[in-house]
This record gives structure tokens, sequence and C-alpha cells, in this order.
């Protein structure tokens, strides 16, 4: 059995991490409904489309969309940089992550820095 390396005295009570994840919630469902509202009329109906949250883990702020069929899908993962755009004006280390319809692939997980904007684009 592995011993911690603090002793009970120093880790934190079951209710301070009971309060740390409420709160955690609460963070998540009003970044949700300030992102959407921070949204162009386009970004609204594509996320309308499917079902879509945040998450907080590891302090990194996550926007994961889980799309019903291909066609959401394919709207989603073209508009991407906009998502990642959007995402930039709630936090810096930021990660987006889309899954398709059930059996249709695995999810695409990326960090918002990793989206050159539109204009830095390589050119082909």
């Amino acid at each position: 059995m592995i011993q911690p390396y603090l002793s009970p005295d120093d880790l934190p009570s079951n209710l301070t991490i009971q309060l740390s994840e409420i709160l955690f919630r609460q963070l998540e469902e009003a970044t949700k409904k300030n992102f959407f509202l921070a949204s162009d009329r386009i970004t609204r109906i594509l996320l309308s489309s499917c079902h879509w949250y945040f998450k907080i883990n590891s302090g990194i702020l996550m926007l994961i969309m889980i799309c019903p069929d291909i066609e959401s899908y394919q709207n989603i993962m073209i508009t991407i940089p906009q998502f990642t755009d959007m995402l930039k004006r709630f936090t810096n280390r930021g990660r987006i992550t889309v899954s398709p319809p059930a059996d249709k692939g695995i999810p695409w997980v990326l960090s918002i820095d990793e989206i050159l904007p539109e204009e830095d684009s390589p050119t082909i």
C-alpha cells in the first residue's frame, strides 16, 4: 500500500472537496450560459444541433460537443476556428472535444493554442 506524502491534517476535508465540486459545477454552468450569449447566430445554431457542455479538468476549461448525426459533426468541424476564437475569450488554456455519432469514429480533441488563425493558415 502506498503511503500518502501528506499527513491527513494537511489534506483537504471532505466538506472542502464537496464545496469545490459544487463551485466547479456552478462555474461550468455560468461559462456555458455566457458562451452561448456571446456567440453569434450561426454558432448558436451549431451548438443547438448537438449536446454540448463545459467541463473543468485539472484547471483546463474544456468545451465538449457530442454530435447526434454526421451532418452536425461536419458542420462543427468546419467551424472549429470560430469555436477556438470564442473559447479564447474565456480561457488561456482550453480544449475542444468533438464526438461524432456513435460508431462513426473517435472523439477529436485539440488544445485551443494548436489551431492557427485563419489568416495565418498555410495556403496550398
